[in-house]
């Protein structure tokens, strides 16, 4: 995912929020998802703080917002125990932030597996997408 394109996202998600007339009535749950696709500890970054942006402006207007990251391909990275440059910043979220869950391609952990011959643990926050 590129900067450009989160950024676009973010925007995007930051004018519904703020302009919207009826569309996105207050009151209401929203349920969005983010996807990690690169190793890139900036890009993770810009990813939890959409999170963070987004649920502080539709908290604003009554709303409620749950996210789900799903980490996939070379992005697997941000929730590998022994990889993850954001694994200090996903704890405090994932006790600040009810219903911010952070999920791991089983796809992705498969391949891994194989490449690397040795189990791939997640961070205590993660759980497997898809794991059939």
């Amino acid at each position: 995912m590129t900067i450009r394109l989160l950024s676009v996202v973010c925007a995007l998600l930051m004018a519904t929020a703020i302009t919207s007339t009826g569309a996105v009535a207050a009151g209401k749950e929203h349920n969005l998802v983010i996807h990690v696709d690169e190793n890139d500890k900036q890009k993770m970054t810009i990813a939890l703080n959409m999170v963070e942006q987004t649920i502080k402006l539709w908290e604003a207007r009554g709303d409620t917002v749950k996210f789900e990251i799903v980490a996939h391909g070379p992005g697997l990275h941000m929730l590998r125990a022994d990889t993850s440059p954001v694994r200090k910043r996903i704890g405090l979220m994932s006790t600040q932030i009810e219903g911010l869950r952070f999920s791991a391609c089983a796809n992705t952990m498969r391949r891994v597996k194989a490449k690397e011959d040795k189990e791939v643990k997640l961070l205590p926050e993660a759980e497997l997408a898809c794991p059939h």
